[in-house]
C-alpha cells in the first residue's frame, strides 16, 4: 500500500519541552501523520524529539519485554540456523534477547533514528538492524523466518491499516515457522480509547487467516500497576 513519507522538522522548543514519557505528544504526531496520508511516518519525528533520552519514549524500558521472556523460557532452544524477525524493534532489547538465546536475528523499524540508536547501544551486536516499513516489506522476506515477533506494533496502527500490516506479518513466516503477537487486549464492547488501541480477540484471530493456525491464545493480566490486560498469541504455518 503506497503512502507518503513526510517527516516533521522539529523546533528546538518542541524537543526540550517533550515530557518524559509523553503519550499525548505521540498521539498528536500520529494524528498529523495520518492527515498527511502516512500512518507510520510520525515514529521518526518522535525518536528525533527524544533527542537521545530513552526516558522520553513511553515504550522503551531498556530491557526485553517480560511477556516475550516468559514465552521464550518455556520453549526449547532454537534449532541450529533458526532465524527470527523482530517487527518495530524500537531500541533493540527484544532483538538482543532473541540473539542471546541463539537465534540469527534481523530487526527492523520504520524510524531511521531508532535503528541508529540500536546500533549505538549495541555496537558489537550480531543482530542485523534495518530500516523498513511493515506496510511495504521487501519481497525476499516472504516466508523467510522461523520466528516472527510483533509486540505492540499492530495496536498503534489505525484499523484500516492494521489488516494490511497483519497480512505482512503472516507473509514473513517460513513453512513450519511461528508468529508471536503480544498486544493489549479488550472486549468488543469496551471503549477502544486512544492510540495505542487495545485489540479484540476476533481482530487477532484474523491475523494470518487462511495461512496460519493459532496454536495458543493467552488472555492474562500483566504485573504492571495497575495490571493491564494482554493477549499473547502463537500462530504456526504448516510445513509443506
Amino acid at each position: 500500500m503506497p503512502h507518503r513519507r513526510k517527516f516533521c522538522q522539529l523546533k528546538e522548543s518542541q524537543i526540550t519541552s517533550m515530557p518524559a514519557p509523553d503519550r499525548s505528544f505521540a498521539r498528536r504526531l500520529a494524528q498529523d501523520s495520518l492527515a498527511e496520508g502516512d500512518p507510520v511516518g510520525w515514529f521518526e519525528t518522535f525518536y528525533q524529539a527524544a533527542a537521545g533520552d530513552a526516558t522520553r519514549i513511553s515504550w522503551a524500558d531498556l530491557q526485553p519485554n517480560p511477556n516475550l521472556v516468559s514465552w521464550l523460557a518455556r520453549r526449547p532452544s532454537p534449532a541450529v540456523g533458526a532465524n527470527a524477525l523482530v517487527v518495530g524493534c524500537g531500541l533493540g532489547d527484544d532483538a538482543e534477547e532473541l540473539a542471546r538465546r541463539g537465534y540469527r536475528v534481523m530487526a527492523f523499524d520504520v524510524a531511521l533514528r531508532a535503528i541508529a540508536w540500536c546500533r549505538e547501544r549495541f555496537p558489537a551486536s550480531g543482530v542485523d538492524y534495518r530500516v523498513s516499513d511493515l506496510l511495504a516489506l521487501p519481497n525476499e522476506w516472504r516466508g523467510a523466518f522461523s520466528l516472527v515477533v510483533e509486540i505492540y506494533t499492530l495496536q498503534v496502527l489505525p484499523p484500516d491499516v492494521r489488516a494490511v500490516a497483519a497480512a505482512a506479518l503472516a507473509d514473513c513466516v517460513a513453512p513450519g515457522g511461528t508468529l508471536l503477537v503480544i498486544a493489549r487486549g479488550r472486549e468488543p464492547a469496551d471503549d477502544a480509547g486512544q492510540m495505542p488501541w487495545p485489540l479484540t480477540r476476533s481482530e487477532l484471530e484474523q491475523v494470518g487467516a487462511g495461512s496460519l493456525e493459532i496454536t495458543s491464545f493467552e488472555d492474562f493480566f500483566d504485573t504492571e500497576e495497575p495490571p493491564v490486560r494482554r493477549f499473547r498469541i502463537e500462530y504456526r504455518r504448516a510445513t509443506r
